[in-house]
């Protein structure tokens, strides 16, 4: 196959037109086409009276091989890469000790999915509920203020990705495909086929719930096998090698190779880490607000004239802004058509994070407004970052009025330092409820000052985002991670042999798709080691 890159035309062209361009560019006749297959079809909206699609195709010929040295010098016109996914090992017929994974979130699921895909049999812990009861509590939550710290947003089958946007795009260097591994997987569970072609497919709640189901048979109907509320309470280290582990229930689990894939939020997780001696650091993360406006706002502003046109759904952006004082501000977790929903862990405590649908027919728009932390910027000690947070929430929850409301803010009342009395245009979604306020003292005085710096300038960008009655809700504070678990080239933790740091959590991913990816490379990572062990015990 042929693979064909740049190929531009006009939002509501006709089949025609794109088999016409396909021609026109390998200048072949239309019978000699034979195939064609939408590898990528992207969006250019830069100019608001005319918005094109770009596409990059596979296509088949009559003559593939003439074409493809005809048009060697032409970087549009490639051979198709093999994206198929080739696994790396399986498993020993004496297998032994059975690998873990920690978590069940994106990156553990694609662990625990190729490990079992290549025989391993993993043993997956994950301390919250399967999806549909984690889903209830989660609900449940926002309707009544009754929290489960065991059973949230952050914990429990799926991860915290399930309650998202479901953004399925990474910016990561892919040169082995890894992607298109778990694109095809996610399809294979349920999720439309566009993800494989649309520049930013998304899923959306509802449908990663039996999307993570189906992935969970797959996993037990090829050996894995799958623990829920089975909380990790300590690792058995000895001389540098780590050798199993207790559950919070006592029970105790043998194992050599340990992927640890507990995403950002498990702070419990985090110290008992640091105390075993495992090696972790400080990294950097970001804090902020979420903003809303009407979706109907920032269509109309990025799409101007064709604002509610199918094929580009609700129009979505990303924005940075770096401020004076050298701080950068960001839009983070984007959520088209979506809801601001309650996302702590942690009782007596305020988080907030996006939500929608597959549908993204919400009336608000909602993003992350975030300012970047470093280390410098608090204590120095590795869990310090973690208590940063946890301030910045439990101060959220005193504004709010202490019932898990929320505080929030107009935009306008935030620029000028005023505390807001009343809603205007734009309602907050917020569940379960907002208590308006001064959000100004809630972040550290140097945030504040670069997100009034910086809404301003998103407004010459995105005309109508500095309005006054978008609504600011606190905290966000749950971005990233606020520590690294280092790990060397072998994915295995620099001062413990068998620990395998993984995922969002130990600082090596950042959303679905890149947590996924990351899974799959530590689940290769430990087949191999495994399979290096079985061969010096046999020879």
């Amino acid at each position: 196959m042929i693979r064909l890159s740049n190929i531009k035309l006009d939002l509501d062209h006709s089949p025609e037109e794109l088999t016409q361009a396909i021609l026109t560019m390998l200048n072949i006749a239309a019978d000699e086409l034979v195939e064609t297959v939408v590898f990528r079809r992207g969006i250019d909206a830069r100019a608001k009276n005319r918005i094109f699609l770009l596409y990059t195709l596979d296509v088949t010929t009559s003559k593939d091989e003439a074409l493809l040295e005809q048009f060697a010098d032409n970087q549009s016109i490639k051979p198709t890469p093999d994206m198929s996914y080739k696994f790396v090992a399986q498993a020993p017929e004496d297998l032994g000790e059975r690998p873990v994974v920690v978590g069940f979130g994106p990156c553990g699921i694609f662990a625990g999915l190729v490990l079992a895909q290549m025989g391993y049999k993993p043993i997956i812990l994950e301390r919250g509920k399967e999806v549909r009861e984690r889903t209830k509590d989660t609900f449940g939550f926002w309707r009544t203020k009754k929290l489960n710290t065991e059973s949230n947003v952050q914990f429990g089958e799926g991860g915290a990705g399930t309650f998202s946007d479901g953004k399925l795009w990474t910016q990561i260097k892919d040169k082995k495909h890894y992607g298109r591994k778990v694109l095809n997987e996610f399809v294979a569970a349920g999720a439309p086929e566009e993800i494989l072609f649309v520049s930013k497919p998304h899923i959306g709640t509802f449908k990663l719930v039996s999307m993570v189901e189906k992935m969970r048979a797959k996993i037990i109907e090829l050996g894995g096998e799958i623990r829920f509320s089975a909380r990790v309470d300590d690792f058995h280290i000895e001389d540098g090698q780590v050798l199993g582990l207790t559950l919070a229930d006592g029970t105790q689990i043998k194992s050599k190779h340990i992927a640890l894939a507990i995403g950002h939020s498990a702070r419990d997780t985090f110290k008992m880490i640091y105390d075993s001696g495992i090696y972790i650091e400080a990294k950097p993360f970001s804090v902020g607000f979420r903003i809303e406006h009407k979706q109907s706002v920032i269509d109309e502003a990025l799409f101007g004239k064709f604002a509610g046109h199918p094929i580009l759904g609700a129009a979505d952006y990303k924005l940075v802004h770096h401020c004076k004082s050298g701080r950068s501000v960001y839009s983070f977790c984007m959520c088209p058509g979506g809801t601001v929903v309650a996302a702590t862990s942690e009782e007596h405590a305020v988080v907030t994070n996006g939500m929608s649908q597959y549908s993204r027919n919400e009336r608000n728009a909602n993003s992350a407004i975030v300012v970047g932390i470093d280390p410098d910027d608090y204590p120095e000690h590795p869990l310090a970052g973690i208590e940063l947070q946890r301030q910045l929430e439990k101060a959220a929850y005193v504004l709010g009025g202490e019932n898990y409301d929320a505080p929030a803010q107009l935009v306008g009342d935030f620029l000028t330092g005023t505390s807001s009395a009343a809603i205007g245009g734009v309602e907050p979604s917020y569940k379960p409820g907002i208590k308006l306020t001064d959000m100004t003292g809630l972040l550290p005085q140097y945030c504040v000052d670069a997100i009034r710096e910086a809404i301003p300038a998103f407004n010459k960008k995105i005309r109508g985002f500095a309005m006054e009655d978008a609504t600011l809700t606190g905290v966000e504070t749950r971005t990233s991670s606020p520590i690294c678990i280092k790990r060397s080239d072998d994915f295995q933790s620099i001062n413990t042999k068998g620990f395998y740091p993984s995922g969002e959590g130990a600082g090596y991913a950042g959303g679905i798709m890149s947590s996924a990816i990351d899974g799959i490379k530590v689940a290769e990572a430990m087949a191999l080691s495994i399979n290096e062990q079985a061969d010096s015990k046999s020879a």
